[in-house]
């Protein structure tokens, strides 16, 4: 009997076992094949909506698209038999566009058809609408060509706000797997707002899945979602006033940035020298190419988040209010020779004969180097370190473009970690007029100032999709009253910096000017500088920092001029101007 139980048992499990294959088999399967079958019938067929444009504050376009037309080819004419017909269509193209060769044209063909293909070859990416419309119906008449409409990115300002605007280019692998919809659009932004609002530009991907029979001939749609398409993107540059900075900045190499002192947002942000983006769209030739990355003067380099400089004296507001919040009196003074002496070494104040009996007031309107040197030797570079981080050195703004750098905030732990090396004493007389190991970006240097105006770190930016309240950083009223008085003292009075440069002002601001020493010429570009070009490009670099009206900041108005010496001369007369164009354009009311 137990035996007769098992062979029960045995019998059971077997025939278990086949009802569940045959289930399997017969339904479980049957889901999966029929999902692979309908791959076999049903075609989805992409939509990819027009890339959004971009515009200016007053709705001009600083980036659209351009229609045209793109030429295709049937595909599996690479057989003998249909090779004559191939090179027939490619002649005809040839006939009508002679500058696109017959022999890359078949290349072409010959590398993307494949026995796999059924949709057409695109041969000819883009033919704008005027040069092809003639030729329109010619070429749609016949069966083994599709004509298709195209858009082309172009940016009608040319070189002006390219480092903004940025562009786009053909989308790489690797675009494609970070960005699927590089996939079908073919095009992805490269650098700038291009790149850095690419999502929201690109819109969403519409589609159609048609049923089709075994011919790949389109039967009937079965399912359709519409393309994504609210993808404009208005921006706060004013063109206009950008193109205006561009031609009183005459060819200088440097930055120049407007920007609204509470709010963060950005009417002029200018990096010289600039280039035209369209010549990215298509692709650069190698003589392009070599030309711009060979120019002394960087074109590429986007100079507002990129460019690293020493800030020289600029940095003199921070540094002070560090003093003060570290325990030196309001009322201090030091007794200003004209040079420091610190064991061997003597540092000087770049007025020669000294400035006297010096206050934090006179300090800055005279820009006194050796009252900095002192007052840092009694806090410490780590506390001056401390006070400039709250105002943004050495920390990114959240500028919404990419790739922007920290620039360097020095202390002892800085260098321990870097270098492995001790700090010296020396190194904090130096620091504190904004020299030596100190980088800067001209944003980090807006943005400050723009505190120093109101009390309040903004958030730099071109779009309200990146708009943050402003920052409030607490420091004694009193304090920062003493640094607007230097400030205003520095454009407005006799002995400021920047005053007799400023003199055609129609409004009453304050600034502070700065040099920053180039501490060196890489070895590569050195080779290939003529003698005179290296004297120039051994020049300081000149900042004049500024904000206005004085009694109601409304803008900063940095700028920086490459190689210009001292800030209030090879600035002071840019500010003036800009300033009384913003008065002109009503912006300062």
């Amino acid at each position: 009997m137990r035996r007769l139980n098992l062979v029960f048992i045995l019998i059971s499990i077997i025939l278990l076992t086949l009802l569940l294959r045959i289930y399997f088999l017969s339904i479980k399967s049957n889901t999966y094949y029929e999902e692979l079958s309908k791959n076999n019938y049903i075609k989805r067929v992409y939509t990819v909506p027009n890339r959004g444009i971009i515009s200016d504050r007053n709705g001009k376009p600083l980036a659209m698209n351009k229609l045209g037309f793109s030429i295709n080819i049937k595909p599996h004419l690479r057989s003998t038999k249909r090779i004559p017909l191939l090179k027939k269509l490619i002649n005809l193209i040839n006939d009508h566009f002679p500058e696109y060769s017959k022999e890359e044209l078949f290349e072409k063909y010959m590398k993307l058809d494949s026995s796999y293909k059924h949709d057409f070859v695109k041969l000819v990416d883009y033919i704008p609408y005027d040069k092809f419309f003639d030729k329109y119906t010619l070429f749609n008449s016949l069966d083994s060509i599709k004509i298709e409409s195209e858009v082309k990115r172009i940016y009608p300002y040319k070189e002006n706000g390219v480092h903004i605007i940025g562009y786009v280019g053909k989308a790489s692998k690797l675009d494609i797997t970070k960005n699927p919809f590089s996939k079908h659009s073919d095009i992805i932004g490269k650098v700038g707002l291009e790149k850095y609002y690419n999502n929201h530009l690109q819109g969403e991907l519409g589609y159609k899945d048609i049923k089709v029979n075994a011919l790949n001939k389109e039967l009937e749609v079965l399912d359709e979602k519409k393309v994504y398409s609210n993808n404009d993107l208005k921006i706060t540059i004013d063109i206009e006033l950008q193109k205006y900075v561009k031609q009183i900045f005459n060819h200088k190499s440097g930055a120049v940035i407007v920007m609204n002192a509470k709010t963060g947002e950005l009417l002029v942000a200018a990096s010289y020298p600039e280039f035209d983006a369209n010549i990215f769209v298509d692709g650069i030739s190698i003589e392009d190419w070599n030309k711009m990355i060979n120019d002394f003067n960087h074109p590429f380099t986007n100079k507002i988040i990129n460019g690293l400089y020493p800030p020289g004296s600029v940095i003199k507001m921070g540094v002070a209010l560090s003093f003060l919040e570290n325990g030196i009196k309001s009322n201090y003074t030091v007794f200003d020779s004209g040079s420091l002496t610190l064991g061997k070494r003597n540092f000087r104040c770049w007025k020669h004969e000294g400035h006297g009996i010096v206050g934090f007031r006179k300090a800055i309107r005279e820009s006194c180097d050796d009252f900095f040197y002192k007052g840092s030797l009694t806090i410490g570079i780590n506390k001056i370190s401390k006070t400039l981080a709250k105002l943004g050195i050495g920390a990114k703004t959240g500028i919404d473009l990419v790739n922007e750098h920290f620039g360097t905030n020095p202390n002892k732990s800085w260098k321990e970690e870097k270098y492995s090396e001790p700090w010296y004493i020396g190194e904090t007389v130096i620091t504190s007029i904004g020299q030596g190991q100190m980088l800067v970006t001209p944003v980090q240097i807006a943005r400050y100032t723009a505190f120093l105006a109101t009390g309040k770190l903004p958030k730099p930016h071109f779009s309200d999709l990146n708009y943050e309240e402003p920052e409030e950083i607490k420091f004694d009223n009193k304090y920062m009253r003493m640094m607007r008085q230097g400030m205003y003292d520095v454009m407005n009075h006799e002995k400021g910096t920047a005053a007799y440069y400023s003199k055609n002002l129609k409004i009453k601001v304050a600034g502070k000017t700065g040099t920053a020493q180039v501490i060196s010429i890489p070895q590569s570009e050195k080779k290939r500088m003529k003698e005179s070009e290296l004297e120039y490009y051994h020049r300081s670099h000149a900042w004049l920092t500024t904000y206005g009206p004085y009694k109601n900041p409304q803008y900063v108005v940095t700028v920086l001029v490459e190689h210009g010496g001292h800030g209030g001369s090879a600035a002071g007369e840019i500010v003036s101007k800009i300033y009384n164009k913003l008065l002109e354009l009503k912006y300062i009311k």
